[in-house]
């Protein structure tokens, strides 16, 4: 009976022991992993281990397992408007899955808190971005291919080792490459030699494509030998030569610290306020964006960000025609995004913060300094010289700017989101880098080729354009809006104008998603308001924002293209959708090998009302690019933009009151 009485007592202290531990480890874990402070912070190291640990404790994925996308699964917009700070709330990351093997996806969302898998899903038919391993798979299988090794034989290059292949997504498909639905990706061919700067020697006309699924080269092209352009166009100073003499030094100083002030992910300036995100596949991403008017926190945008990108380039030479980088959905920009440098990308007065990333192994990674944030000077905000007293009123322009920068191959981007002290925002893309250069026996311009323009010796420019989707989810004083289009007008001639000097503004309510797709016109000044549905301005009339457009282009492959069917969003403009929390991306979710009609096409079929609705606005800009020896060997910027302005939302100059 003792014996038994001992063995009791020994069972209930060691159980008790157990307890203790385990709260103490819990004790640990929690003192290691800070709280998070909002339900909009991106997701921690710790919680993408955790995403990860549960995914593969719960499902028999296979060592080829990969992660595309691990990102933050955004919370409810209604419990995020509805958050105080210290109140519980919704926690959950959203995985990618690809097993490349069995050549399919899932989409899972895990619940941080429970640690468990709270959806698993397989998606059909689609393809995820290229991930970083499959850029060396394709390298592989291309120089173990005895019809390439033959090709570059016949041209003269022996050691392999000397051609860079540089793998890109397939664009568009052929027929049988549709019905087969396996994972491909096609290779450009560079040649080094003595130069690192290998955009400068491009192999022309030799074209790969690479089943990833099989490690195997599913279609060769040899188009025949082209000469290799031989001049070195390494830019490094050394390289250069005579160097132009550089301008005299200029401090940016702020011995009083800085204006803006940063908490976490929350930024808050000169009467703005808002969170941001380094999303891993869209890049920066804004969210809960509001102006301090008085003592009201009045809110602007719920979330903002770049949505798709693509790049169509205007040979139709097979070798070329397949191109049309979709740069945010097929490569992941966010993940590309590079480290900036105080001096360099961001001014000496700027500030740098970091990311955490996954890679496709689904271990977390830090990158530092991948966003950047600085004031900087912008001429005069607002001026009156008084001639009768000679009275001169004068502010100064301050600028708030949140960057960050992207290398996709060839092609360098900033996007710069910049906060204006008279209640404006705008976007500012910075395009760079280094022009997809085409292979040419042609030595000088003699403009028989009009597909493009003659850089260099060797070397030519195929015409292509850029093309920039950015989603705003417009919160206009609250959820409830609706969208108008303004137009600017003559009148002819007659009694309501007998001296031909009148100019008359309509406005026009654009009331469903289908009708609210629209086109930039200059001859109308035509600019669209987002209007509130619930609030009115001290003259009586709506609050609203303005989308100010400003340069912009058309979409020149013709109806019936292949390209105009996978990129619909850059068909147009303008569009509105009502809010649906799963629509982020014009393209669609995977733009890699899609079929045609995806993203915003299908978001207006249901024709939805947007009259005093929850709207999302998506804004196209581009640029028609025809290259010149100026762009060459790295283009100087190109910036490109627009502006979403108040209107009726002040009663006066907000910054009219800004202290000297």
């Amino acid at each position: 009976m003792i014996k038994r009485l001992r063995l009791f007592l020994s069972l209930i202290i060691t159980i008790i022991v157990c307890f203790a531990l385990s709260l103490k480890f819990i004790e640990t874990v929690t003192a290691q992993q800070p709280a998070i402070p909002h339900p909009l912070t991106a997701l921690t190291a710790a919680e993408i281990k955790t995403a990860v640990e549960v995914i593969r404790k719960e499902k028999p994925l296979t060592d080829m397992a990969a992660f595309p996308l691990i990102t933050l699964a955004e919370p409810d917009k209604t419990e995020v408007l509805k958050f105080t700070p210290g109140q519980p709330f919704t926690r959950q990351a959203f995985l990618v899955v690809y097993e490349r093997v069995q050549n399919k996806t899932y989409e899972a969302t895990v619940d941080l808190k429970t640690q468990k898998i709270t959806s698993w899903q397989k998606i059909p038919n689609v393809q995820p971005s290229i991930l970083a391993s499959e850029y060396e798979i394709a390298r592989q299988v291309v120089k173990s291919d005895p019809r390439w090794q033959a090709a570059m034989k016949k041209r003269g290059i022996t050691d392999f080792n000397q051609v860079q292949i540089s793998c890109w997504a397939a664009g568009i498909l052929n027929e049988a490459e549709t019905a087969a639905g396996s994972r491909i990706c096609r290779t450009l061919l560079f040649y080094r030699g003595d130069n690192w700067n290998y955009y400068g020697s491009p192999i022309e006309g030799v074209l790969a494509t690479v089943n990833l699924n099989t490690n195997t080269v599913s279609s060769f092209i040899d188009q025949g030998i082209v000469p290799i352009s031989q001049t070195n166009w390494n830019y490094d100073l050394q390289s250069l030569g005579k160097l132009l003499s550089p301008p005299k030094l200029l401090k940016i100083l702020q011995p009083q610290g800085k204006t803006f002030q940063i908490k976490g992910n929350e930024i808050t300036w000169q009467g703005w306020k808002f969170r941001y995100i380094m999303h891993p596949r869209s890049g920066l991403v804004l969210y809960q964006v509001t102006y301090k008017d008085g003592e009201n926190q009045r809110p602007v945008l719920y979330r903002a960000g770049l949505s798709e990108m693509v790049v169509p380039y205007g040979d139709p030479n097979p070798a070329w025609s397949f191109r049309n980088a979709f740069d945010v959905g097929e490569y992941n920009l966010g993940l590309l995004a590079n480290t900036m440098e105080i001096g360099k990308e961001v001014p000496e007065n700027g500030v740098l913060l970091d990311a955490v990333f996954a890679n496709e192994e689904g271990e977390p990674y830090a990158m530092p300094g991948v966003v950047g944030i600085y004031e900087r000077d912008r001429g005069i905000l607002w001026k009156h010289y008084e001639y009768n007293t000679q009275r001169n009123d004068v502010r100064r322009n301050r600028e708030l700017v949140l960057t960050m920068t992207a290398a996709i191959d060839n092609y360098d981007y900033a996007i710069n989101w910049i906060f204006h002290q008279d209640g404006s925002i705008e976007v500012e893309n910075d395009l760079s880098g280094i022009v997809l250069a085409q292979g040419t026996a042609a030595e000088a311009e003699k403009f028989d080729n009009a597909y493009g323009r003659m850089l260099a010796k060797n070397t030519f420019g195929v015409n292509h354009q850029h093309f920039f989707n950015y989603r705003l989810d417009m919160d206009v004083d609250g959820q409830a809006n609706s969208v108008m289009e303004m137009n600017v007008n003559s009148l002819p001639i007659g009694k309501n104008n007998p001296v031909g000097n009148a100019i008359i503004v309509e406005d026009t309510p654009l009331t469903t998603e289908k009708a609210a797709v629209r086109d930039a016109d200059i001859k109308h000044s035509r600019e669209w308001m987002i209007t509130s549905a619930e609030k009115k301005n001290t003259l009586g009339a709506a609050p609203a924002y303005m989308l100010m457009p400003g340069s912009n282009t058309v979409m020149f492959p013709v109806e019936g293209a292949k390209i105009r069917q996978k990129a619909g969003f850059a068909t147009h403009h303008f569009w509105v959708t009502k809010y649906q929390p799963q629509e982020l991306y014009a393209g669609g979710d995977y733009p890699n090998q899609t079929a045609p009609g995806e993203g915003l096409p299908k978001y207006i079929a249901n024709n939805e009302s947007l009259t005093g609705e929850d709207i999302v606005v998506w804004y196209t800009m581009g640029i028609t690019h025809v290259p010149k020896p100026e762009d060459w060997p790295v283009m100087p910027v190109h910036k490109l933009g627009f502006k979403l302005s108040p209107r009726g939302f002040f009663s006066r100059n907000p910054a009219i009151n800004l202290a000297e």
